[in-house]
C-alpha cells in the first residue's frame, strides 16, 4: 500500500495544506489508531481461549484492515507534516480498555462495540467525502476516504450479523460508545 502524497498529489504541499485538511488527517489517524487498540484489547481476551479463537480470528482480520488504514494515515501525516493528536496515548489506553471490557462482557458485546464504533466512523468518513465532493484537487484523498468507509461498513455489517444487537444492555452500550467516539472526534480535530 503505497498511498501518499495525496491531497494534491505532490510531495511539496505540507505547509500549503489547509487547516481543515490537517484536521481531517489528524482525526482520521486518531480514529484508526483507536480502532487498532480496541481490536488488540478484544483479542487479548478472546485469543487466550480455544472456544473464542474463531472470533479472535475475525477480529484479527478487521484489525489488519484498520492497521492498513493507520499506516496510510501515518504516511500522510509524515508527508504533509501534520502533527498527530496529542491525545494518542489516552486514545490507546481507552481503546484497548474498551476492547478488553467489551470482550469480557462476551462476544455479542464485543460485536456491539464494533457496530457502534464503525457506525460513527463510517458516518464521519461519509461527511468528509461529501465535504470534498467537487474538489478535484482532493479527489485522491476523497477516494481514500471512500475506500476506508467501505471497509468500516463491512466491519459493521459483520458485527451485526454476529449478533451485536443481542448484546446485554445493547442500547445503553451502543449509546455510550457512540458518544465517546463523537467526543474523541471533536477533541482529536483540535488537540
Amino acid at each position: 500500500m503505497s498511498r501518499p502524497p495525496l491531497p494534491g498529489q505532490t510531495g511539496a504541499i505540507n505547509s500549503q495544506l489547509s487547516p481543515r485538511l490537517r484536521e481531517m488527517l489528524r482525526v482520521d489517524h486518531a480514529g484508526e489508531y483507536g480502532a487498532v487498540a480496541i481490536y488488540k484489547g478484544q483479542q487479548a481476551v478472546f485469543g487466550k481461549n480455544a472456544r473464542t479463537r474463531e472470533i479472535a480470528k475475525k477480529l484479527a482480520e478487521m484489525q489488519a484492515e484498520e492497521q492498513q488504514h493507520l499506516d496510510a494515515f501515518d504516511d500522510l501525516l509524515n508527508t504533509h507534516q501534520v502533527r498527530p493528536t496529542a491525545m494518542g496515548p489516552l486514545w490507546n489506553v481507552a481503546g484497548y480498555g474498551l476492547g478488553v471490557v467489551t470482550a469480557l462482557m462476551g462476544e455479542k458485546a464485543a460485536h456491539a462495540c464494533t457496530e457502534a464504533v464503525e457506525t460513527v466512523i463510517e458516518r464521519h468518513y461519509a461527511d468528509q467525502i461529501d465535504e470534498l465532493e467537487g474538489q478535484p484537487e482532493h479527489a485522491a484523498l476523497r477516494e481514500t476516504f471512500i475506500e476506508f468507509r467501505e471497509d468500516e461498513l463491512h466491519h459493521r455489517d459483520i458485527a451485526i450479523e454476529e449478533g451485536a444487537k443481542e448484546a446485554p444492555a445493547y442500547g445503553l452500550l451502543s449509546r455510550v460508545i457512540k458518544a465517546g467516539c463523537h467526543i474523541a472526534i471533536r477533541v482529536s480535530e483540535k488537540i
